[in-house]
């Protein structure tokens, strides 16, 4: 089999049965790529992690990209991408047809009032993860806090990551002022964030659609749950093309089919404008991670010597977190609305934590009580 066949199939199977989030992603590669195929060594597979923790965009698919090249030059780097991409975004394109044309009958709202709280734990214990890597002193933890007040008072979430981001390496270059700043922001009562009002006419347009999700796709750091907050912001506030509960039936989607988080995006651009609307936001939204792989391949590992860069870098990643906190806050409230629902979270955020439990299981599971809680009280 030829190199290029071979980036073809290994990430056509990959993408079909990569669950569970980008580190289990990452971690499936590394297994059949490092431990299994050999085509690079741990410490290469560790650099090439490093590179894309630089650059905007979803870890797991940029690892693919990465990968894809090392093993069979430019077509790898395309084509490993998209076969990683393309199974994810058609089981999802599935899913949305069946949800518009069904989403609203009682089976299915049932399905979901058990699998929402689920999504929130799932969430909370991402977050709690990536702290205990990203939170690293006191500094940083002040930063996280004034992340999270800036976006629960409806400040920009670019305005968050990058001006929390500047204000830490600033801080962590020992810069009075700026560490003073971001304390006074994290002591600051956040307000109530503004609703944003409809679009003109309630329509949506798909050529601000598109940009949206080319926005996202081009700033975006950290996991991948820190998208939850750029939609919020986005079509939730601003737009108002999305309710709180159709982004978290996003969400839940996303979470019960393979690939990447990303292909969130599919779902919502099905629910706004059809089979046009997803295949526009799934290009949109993945498209500048095949940008940055190739234009920064070459520089990149310059950059991570940097201790400026680094320290940005970590107040970016701290600031994303804070994002996440803001908005599963915000989603929560939607999610868990009685005694079952906050029991159903807080079982699955202990058995996530204490167990290796797969969270497609924990979702089946949620799903499957919710039917049966429906079907006793009919």
């Amino acid at each position: 089999m030829t190199p290029l066949r071979e980036v073809v199939a290994v990430f056509l199977r990959l993408g079909l049965v990569a669950f569970g989030g980008p580190a289990a992603h990452i971690a499936l590669m590394r297994e059949e790529l490092v431990r299994r195929r050999r085509w690079l060594s741990d410490a290469q597979f560790v650099d090439l992690l490093g590179i894309t923790n630089l650059i905007p965009g979803p870890n797991s698919t940029e690892m693919a990209i990465h990968l894809g090249y090392t093993r069979a030059g430019a077509w790898g780097l395309v084509l490993g991408g998209v076969c990683f991409i393309v199974p994810a975004m058609l089981s999802v394109m599935a899913l949305a047809w069946a949800y518009v044309r069904w989403g609203t009958l009682p089976a299915a709202t049932w399905l979901l009032y058990g699998v929402k709280p689920v999504i929130i734990a799932i969430v909370l214990q991402a977050m709690w993860a990536l702290a205990r890597t990203a939170v690293r002193g006191p500094l940083l933890a002040v930063a996280f806090v004034a992340a999270a007040a800036l976006a629960l008072a409806g400040v920009h979430e670019l305005l968050v990551l990058f001006g929390v981001g500047g204000l830490t390496a600033l801080a962590l270059a020992r810069s009075r002022p700026a560490a003073a700043m971001l304390a006074a922001l994290a002591c600051a009562t956040p307000g109530r964030a503004l609703a944003a009002a409809a679009a003109a006419g309630g329509g949506v347009a798909l050529g601000t659609m598109t940009l949206v999700f080319l926005k996202i796709g081009a700033v975006l750091y950290g996991s991948g749950y820190v998208l939850l907050a750029f939609l919020r912001a986005d079509f939730v506030e601003r737009l108002g093309w999305l309710t709180d509960r159709q982004l978290l039936d996003a969400v839940a989607v996303g979470q019960v089919t393979p690939g990447p988080v990303f292909t969130t995006a599919t779902f919502i651009g099905f629910l706004l404008a059809g089979w046009t609307g997803a295949v526009l936001a799934t290009v949109a939204i993945f498209l500048p991670s095949f940008v940055f792989v190739a234009a920064s391949r070459p520089l990149l590992p310059r950059l991570r010597g940097s201790r400026r860069t680094a320290a940005f870098l970590d107040g970016v990643n701290v600031a994303a977190l804070g994002l996440m906190a803001a908005v599963t806050w915000e989603l929560g409230r939607a999610a868990i609305v009685d005694a079952l629902t906050a029991a159903l979270a807080l079982v699955a955020i202990v058995l996530l934590v204490t167990t290796r439990v797969n969270s497609v299981w924990l979702l089946a599971a949620a799903g499957a009580l919710g039917l049966a809680w429906r079907a006793l009280q009919a």
